[in-house]
């Protein structure tokens, strides 16, 4: 299965990149992005507002 690498940024901030399935969906991305260890250095203890997902690109996690 072919990987792309999917930015992930706090509050509109890139705060690197995890390396996905090319194929996953939206709400797939969300999950991977919310359980990678990079957001959750960023949003383990915040409530998160919102979720910007960009298919193939990026997912932005507005916080509280």
């Amino acid at each position: 299965m072919d990987e792309i690498p999917l930015v992930i940024q706090i509050m509109g901030k890139t705060r690197g990149t995890i390396q996905v399935p090319a194929q996953a969906s939206q709400t797939e991305l969300e999950q991977y992005a919310r359980n990678s260890e990079l957001a959750q250095r960023y949003i383990a203890d915040k409530v998160i507002k919102k979720v910007i997902v960009v298919p193939g690109k990026l997912v932005n996690f507005v916080v509280g």
